[in-house]
């Protein structure tokens, strides 16, 4: 018998509507997506991130009406396999592997996504940040072995994109159990700078304003520069830094910050970009709890489908997204 489907309003959650579907295999129709705007409907990027479902799935049924204001989503199988993807360049790479970062270990067979388009940008999370920070969450539900990689092949900066991303994950049936109730001291700071189309220099400059602060606090500090030339440096100029603190019981928290895309609002200075993003990680680090900001809807999401045995883990302040 078909399981009975929900209907929601709206344009909020549109992402986790429609991953807890797949997981769940619940079909789901959700109305009035912007029904009431001047541009009604699905954004280009909400489209393409429904092609991406449909890429890793087997079977999957989507219905959108003319205006757009209105989806049904069945989903199919996951199916995993080697997918490619074009991401929209309104939202970074990271909106799409959020999403892949949850459904991957459920696949049929191990994924392999090449995912293109902006791989740093103000609004998502960066493909550096999940790298350095959901991976390790991932190990921990048992989600381990050599298949699991998160590689940026190419950077590329909003608005113009141009970045290619590499993510393979292998398969798990189930998911260890975990108990994370104590953070522990910070032991380390790692991080990276990156700069395309600029000059290398600013990478240099926003290392030496981030290390102004945080050689306050802690010795062990080691921020890498990353400056990618030729191709593999996208279509648009920018910078950036990702911070990670990792601590005795290795929970790891991080920070970012992202130059203001070419054309949009007030550039940023290099030195200030480093201490915002040096501050930022200060105040990830006072809030606590053994998942940082960006990973706790990850966590949850995993321990939700894990097994029955009890799952337990601290959390900060809960984000708004979360």
């Amino acid at each position: 018998m078909a399981s009975q489907g929900l209907t929601y309003d709206g344009c909020n959650f549109f992402r986790q509507r429609l991953v807890l579907s797949t997981l769940s295999g619940k079909r789901v129709k959700i109305r009035n997506i912007r029904s009431k705007d001047d541009n009604p409907g699905l954004r280009d990027f909400e489209a393409s991130f429904i092609r991406l479902l449909d890429k890793v799935t087997n079977g999957t049924r989507i219905e959108i009406n003319q205006t757009g204001t209105v989806l049904f989503y069945q989903p199919g199988l996951l199916y995993g396999g080697v997918v490619e993807h074009e991401c929209n360049t309104q939202r970074s790479v990271g909106y799409y592997l959020e999403a892949l970062l949850m459904l991957a270990p459920f696949m049929k067979n191990p994924l392999k996504a090449v995912l293109k388009g902006v791989t740093n940008d103000p609004t998502d999370p960066s493909v550096d940040q999940l790298k350095y920070t959901s991976i390790p969450v991932m190990k921990r539900f048992g989600i381990d072995g050599e298949g699991l990689e998160l590689k940026v092949v190419k950077r590329g900066m909003a608005p113009g994109g141009g970045g290619e991303v590499l993510f393979t994950c292998p398969v798990r049936k189930t998911l260890r159990p975990i108990q994370l109730s104590e953070p522990g001291k910070i032991k380390r700071i790692r991080g990276i700078a990156y700069s395309v189309r600029v000059s290398p220099q600013m990478a240099n400059r926003i290392v030496d304003s981030a290390r102004s602060i945080l050689n306050k606090f802690i010795p062990d500090i080691y921020i890498y520069t990353d400056h990618m030339k030729g191709d593999k440096s996208g279509k648009s100029p920018g910078f950036g830094l990702t911070l990670v603190a990792e601590t005795l019981n290795g929970t790891f928290l991080s920070a970012e910050q992202v130059s203001t895309p070419q054309g949009q609002g007030d550039p940023v200075l290099p030195e200030d970009l480093g201490r915002n993003c040096a501050k930022l990680l200060l105040e990830e680090i006072y809030r606590g709890g053994c998942i940082d900001s960006a990973n706790q809807s990850l966590a949850l999401v995993y321990m939700t489908l894990g097994q029955q045995d009890v799952s337990k883990v601290l959390l900060g302040h809960l984000s708004p997204y979360t």
